[in-house]
């Protein structure tokens, strides 16, 4: 079996359906919705039984209770009651009746069918419920990409860029590109921007890594439905996932922010661990030809919120004698208007890198 072929037999990530039988309580719009919070915060579920926009009553209304005086609060204390809404929020159920919501004015949401095929009837959490919502707007709508003639539709939880500066510094060095466009690979292809950049410039064979399923059964269905004359070889696993060949040219878009414990999820695109550079520096040293480059798109941000951060990137060129700097193209962050000051003074000292690397002769 094919690489490709195997990423049809892969399940994906999904909220957990509950099945069993719960003791709920039922609220709709005619009770107080006091008597909904309180009964969550007592550690009962609560099933909204007759509109969607009930259960954003509900939520609003539990998020003053947890949160009306959070600007007297800690950072310890703002912490601990997020963490508290998280868990509480997640008692809020809704019905789900032939892959359809069961409640009035309800959103119709395509992931209810395409994740759960085998389960027509299930319940879930109110903000589970959301997310894929969220999510499947996107999907459905698509978010167009600069340097790209099609939109891509990212899958349910596959990370997708809101900011495009670090792609279209990534677009520029490719269009300047003059080495061997034999092959490439994507390392963590998320929803695959990268990838469809290196079809664009040219390159005769692409591999696409990640170990999230949602991002290679969304890229495999894309291809499906596009028929690329250059489609991108998908293979299941962390960072090259034992790729049996070596490459002209290496891409990782790593998370840029440490967190340093592991991750998952799509939270593994935002926060990367203290294992995760030196894990991908020793395995590209195997998979790059003799004159083959290595790309990585990073960012300053980390450096600029904690003046004691360690540059993953140049502490492996200043530790190691393996690999070498080729170039560094640099781009800066276009503000946002609705940022805090503090962020907003991040911002305008924030920085996308694009590093090129080679072998160390």
């Amino acid at each position: 079996m094919s690489e490709n072929a195997k990423i049809s037999t892969l399940l994906p990530l999904r909220p957990k359906p509950i099945l069993t039988e719960l003791e709920v309580l039922e609220y709709a719009a005619h009770i107080p919705v006091e008597q909904a919070v309180n009964a969550l915060l007592e550690g009962h579920y609560v099933l909204i039984v007759d509109l969607y926009a009930s259960g954003l009553s509900v939520l609003d209304a539990l998020k003053k209770r947890l949160f009306t005086h959070a600007k007297q609060q800690s950072f310890q204390e703002q912490r601990k009651n997020r963490g508290a809404y998280r868990t509480i929020s997640h008692r809020l159920l809704l019905e789900v009746a032939q892959h359809k919501l069961s409640v009035r004015k309800a959103p119709k949401i395509g992931w209810l069918k395409e994740l759960y095929p085998e389960t027509p009837d299930f319940f879930l959490s109110f903000p589970e419920i959301q997310g894929l919502n969220s999510s499947w707007q996107w999907y459905e709508k698509g978010i167009s990409i600069p340097g790209l003639s099609q939109k891509i539709h990212p899958y349910y939880g596959t990370y997708f860029p809101t900011r495009f500066e670090h792609i279209s510094l990534f677009d520029k060095f490719l269009g300047t590109y003059s080495g061997e466009k034999e092959s490439a690979i994507d390392v963590g292809i998320g929803s695959g921007v990268l990838s469809y950049l290196l079809q664009k410039h040219g390159f005769k064979s692409i591999t696409g890594t990640d170990n999230n399923p949602n991002a290679l059964i969304g890229i495999q269905k894309r291809q499906e439905s596009l028929n690329t004359e250059t489609p991108i070889k998908l293979r299941s696993g962390d960072l090259f996932a034992q790729s049996n060949q070596t490459y002209n040219l290496i891409v990782f878009n790593p998370a840029w922010i440490p967190l340093g414990r592991k991750t998952k999820g799509i939270d593994a695109a935002i926060y990367y661990d203290n294992e995760l550079f030196p894990r991908f520096f020793d395995r590209a040293e195997q998979y790059l030809k003799p004159n083959g480059k290595i790309v990585l798109i990073f960012s300053n941000l980390a450096q600029l919120m904690d003046d004691r951060f360690v540059h993953p990137i140049e502490h492996e060129l200043k530790t190691n004698a393996r690999f070498k700097k080729l170039e560094l193209l640099k781009q800066s962050v276009e503000q946002q208007s609705n940022k805090t000051t503090r962020e907003a003074n991040w911002r305008e000292k924030e920085m996308v890198e694009l590093w090129v690397l080679g072998i160390k002769n």
